[in-house]
């Protein structure tokens, strides 16, 4: 335990009446309690930082505008707090008490925002609306933001000038500004990783908050008890230099403008180089916070002396210029840098996330030190000049509050990320040339530095092509950047921020059924939204129903202007009973008053930043609140995406609010398997012949069978699980909720370390995985034969997909027929009405006709007898028997 530093009352005048017997061991103590308090309480504010984006985010959206802006108003609540509290501080002869009362209004606050975010968020929600102006959202946003952090933020931006100003009156009013900053920050990289990593996953948002308040709180008590400091005057020379302080303040503000834009560009840049899961987001900002620290632990130690600050200010900025150069040239070799780290750094997890911590490093690391030493110098100046360390800070987080806006939503989609960073460098630069006055030469050659690299150097965007392909459009927007790239056969694919694919024209076939399956189930679907448009093929092609208005809600402008490459690969296009729109498809659906027959939300990639949100109970629950009476929601899961525990508590989550959820397959892939959970609103089970009365009179400008819905055992066999087996493969798996974001933590193992293979995690699931024909059909309606039939066409199908795990690819026809011959005979033995086993051996049967007619013909006939209803085998074998067949 800390025992207290106390002193026999202080004589009159401050720190230089301090008694005698206050000693240097007395101020090494407060020194080292100081570092601790602002240790703890920096943990503390990252530690809300990342809760409090989290949460505002689940009711602003994630939009770029939504999210900038709560990074927007958390600065600038620090910025006010330090402005409007730092001169009362300064002045203050009782500063600990203002440090302590700092720290307990935080915790006071962070208690109240646990009872009151709830309420607050409906009601914001309900301002902000489901499709609002960018004006709007931007407004709403950053105000609604502002005002409900304002208490806490301002007093955080207080207690640092608050705590220099305690530790000043212990030195003999000798500033300590570096140590001090660097003590924070190193503190809220602590918070960063901690919550990231531990916190957040194991406790949830609300625990975590509790126990940022239970620190400070505990900052404020042992403020209190264990550093009673000496009263304390100003501190601060008599020197008030109006001309050099305002450019001070003025360097101050720009440097926290600059910065804030470097690290809101490089996270985005690294975004295409890395996983852009939350992990990624939190060790980049670690590594940025931990380089600022370490410069300025650096300029603690260095400390120049106080006749030369303009000289070191202009060496400083021209330094950092040329250090977010450095940095901006690592990001262009990062492509390399990423194919090293995957090839030396791969095997772990740890080594993975590593791998991104090493590209956020080559482009902070630099900088970010130079950052730190330029505002701990800068600091210094202004305090020199008559300022105190409130207004240093306010200055600098003022011109960071405007930072996000300026790069994220402005500068970037106009310009491009090259331009962006470069226009920091060069604005560092200027800087430089303006703080050393007589030395404007330090200016020069960061200038033709960046005039260089302006000219020559490539755009700052990456994108993967295969040998022959080309890039046929790139966009780069303000959340991420969107290309479509065709390779040397034709096949056109989507892709986000270069990791993320999002459909290409090969899985045509596939996105259409994703549209197509869950309205067939409907027996009269009149309006269906769907959530997230991708390619566009699946809600194009269930716009096909002419009976049927689609409302698509896609959160990037960017994909739906991309989705028109992709237009020929639907059925029609984009009929004009498709609506889009462009909105957060979360807040879409707690907004929006319209009921709907059908909803169906997309395969969204679990490990993404945000997209979590997308699978919570909140969300299902809010679904719910859609659907018509008798309505039918599907949410398509990514199975190559997940692993078991991830997936286990999702189909938890969705069976909390939808108990009599069935789970079926999108199609027979094992390269990409998507599974799909359904369930209707009302909890009742499918009439077949209502089923049957539905593909038979449907309204469809294509015909089902075309996406492989030839009858209602192709549709109802799409079905995998009951309830009852879902119950039991869920478990006891943890609930994924706003509060505990389990999937958004957990989804990422998969992502950075995979440890199965798709195909092998889709047996896996099917052996456990069990349905019984009377868990999906009314069986009052339905004959036995029908359910044996069923269950016959999902025994099949299991058998199908353990055979085409086990098949080897072969060029020579007549042997991969002798490979698949039995095992696929034995699939169609096993259930009549199961076709995807037919048309793969007639193909092989054509193409082996005239290499050796009688094993065509001998297979032919067996086609023939075990799916009479087919007539392609015994047209082929009649052509064939008759010397008409000629093999394609």
């Amino acid at each position: 335990m800390l025992a207290p530093v106390r002193t026999t009352d202080p004589a009159p005048g401050g720190a230089s009446g301090l008694n005698a017997d206050v000693g240097s061991a007395s101020v090494t103590g407060a020194r080292r309690i100081s570092l601790i308090l602002m240790l703890a309480s920096g943990f503390a504010g990252l530690g809300y930082q990342i809760v409090w984006t989290q949460q505002c985010a689940l009711w602003l959206g994630h939009e770029s505008a939504a999210v900038l802006a709560v990074l927007a108003a958390f600065f600038g609540g620090l910025a006010l707090g330090a402005l409007a509290l730092g001169p009362g501080i300064e002045r203050s002869r009782k500063p600990l008490r203002c440090y302590a009362a700092c720290e307990a209004v935080i915790a006071v606050w962070g208690v109240m925002l646990i009872i009151a975010m709830q309420p607050y968020s409906e009601w914001m929600l309900s301002l902000t609306g489901g499709q609002p102006s960018a004006v709007r959202q931007w407004t709403v946003a950053f105000c609604g933001t502002f005002l409900l952090l304002l208490p806490a933020t301002a007093a955080m931006g207080a207690t640092l000038p608050a705590m220099e100003r305690v530790l000043a009156g212990w030195q003999h009013s000798q500033r300590c500004i570096a140590r001090l900053y660097a003590a924070n920050t190193l503190g809220a990289v602590c918070g960063v990783l901690a919550a990231a990593f531990c916190l957040v996953p194991e406790l949830g948002l609300t625990a975590t908050t509790a126990l940022c308040v239970a620190l400070n709180a505990v900052c404020a008590w042992a403020a209190w008890r264990w550093l009673s400091a000496p009263l304390a005057g100003h501190g601060l020379p008599a020197q008030d230099k109006r001309y050099e302080l305002g450019l001070v303040l003025f360097g101050l503000a720009a440097s926290g403008f600059l910065g804030i834009g470097y690290e809101v560009m490089v996270v985005r840049v690294v975004s295409q180089l890395a996983e852009d899961t939350v992990y990624t987001f939190a060790v980049l900002l670690a590594v940025y916070l931990l380089g600022s620290a370490a410069g300025a632990a650096v300029y603690q130690r260095m400390r120049p002396r106080e006749t030369a600050f303009a000289r070191v200010a202009g060496l400083l900025l021209s330094g950092l210029a040329c250090a977010c150069l450095i940095g901006t040239a690592g990001l262009f070799a990062g492509d390399a840098l990423k194919v090293w780290a995957a090839r030396n750094m791969a095997g772990s997890l740890a080594g993975a996330i590593g791998a991104e911590a090493l590209l956020g490093l080559v482009a902070f690391g630099l900088p970010t030190v130079c950052m730190g030493a330029a505002f701990s110098h800068l600091s210094r100046w202004a305090a020199a000049r008559g300022a105190g360390f409130g207004r240093a800070i306010g200055a600098n987080t003022l011109g960071a509050a405007f930072a996000p806006a300026v790069f994220g939503v402005w500068l970037t989609p106009a310009f491009g990320a090259k331009a962006a960073l470069l226009a920091v460098a060069a604005g560092y630069a200027v800087l430089a040339a303006i703080s050393a006055r007589r030395l404007p030469r330090l200016a020069c050659w960061p200038l033709a530095l960046i005039l260089a690299v302006a000219l020559w150097a490539p755009p700052l965007r990456f994108v993967e092509l295969a040998p022959g392909g080309r890039l046929a459009s790139y966009r780069e927007g303000a959340m991420a950047a969107v290309s479509v790239v065709e390779d040397a056969d034709g096949v056109v694919t989507l892709r986000i921020n270069n990791r993320q694919q999002e459909g290409s024209s090969a899985t045509g076939l596939v996105d259409g059924r994703q549209g197509m399956l869950p309205l067939l189930l409907h027996p009269a679907p009149q309006r269906a939204l769907f959530l997230g448009l991708g390619t566009g093929v699946t809600a194009a092609t269930a716009a096909e129903d002419r009976a049927l208005q689609v409302d698509a809600v896609e959160l990037l402008p960017e994909v739906a202007q991309a989705s028109r490459f992709f237009q020929d690969v639907a059925a029609g296009g984009a009929p004009a009973r498709l609506h889009l729109q462009i909105a957060d498809a979360r807040r879409f659906v707690r907004t929006s008053r319209r009921q709907y027959d059908v909803v169906v939300a997309d395969n969204f990639h679990p490990a993404r930043s945000g997209s979590g949100a997308l699978y919570t109970l909140e969300h299902f629950r809010a679904v719910r609140e859609r659907l018509a009476p008798g309505g039918l929601f599907c949410q398509w899961l990514p199975l190559h995406q997940l692993d078991a525990d991830t997936l286990r508590s999702i189909v938890a989550t969705f069976l909390a609010v939808y108990p009599h959820g069935w789970a079926m397959l999108a199609s027979n892939s094992l390269q990409t398997p998507v599974v799909g959970l359904l369930a209707r609103n009302d909890g009742r089970r499918f009439d077949l012949a209502a089923i049957r009365q539905r593909l038979a009179a449907n309204d469809f400008g294509v015909e089902p069978a075309d996406y492989g819905f030839e009858d209602e055992w192709a549709l109802l066999g799409s079905f995998q699980a009951g309830p009852a087996a879902l119950a039991r493969f869920s478990g006891n798996a943890p609930l994924n909720t706003d509060d505990r974001p389990v999937v958004a933590y957990r989804a990422p193992r998969i992502t950075y370390l995979p440890d199965s293979q798709p195909g092998d995690r889709l047996l896996t699931l099917l052996q456990e995985w069990s349905l019984q024909p009377g868990e999906l059909l009314q069986t009052e309606d339905s004959e036995s034969s029908d359910r044996l039939r069923l269950a016959a066409y999902w025994s099949a199908g299991k058998r199908y997909l353990q055979v085409g795990r086990n098949v080897r690819p072969l060029a020579d026809p007549g042997a991969m027929l002798t490979q698949v011959r039995e095992p696929l005979l034995a699939v169609l033995r096993t259930s009549a009405d199961f076709r995807p086993a037919y048309a793969p051996l007639l193909n092989m049967a054509m193409a082996l006709a005239s290499r050796d007619s009688s094993a065509a013909i001998t297979l032919l006939r067996e086609l023939a007898r075990l799916q009479p209803a087919r007539p392609e085998a015994a047209e082929a074998l009649r052509r064939l028997e008759s010397g008409a067949f000629e093999s394609r």
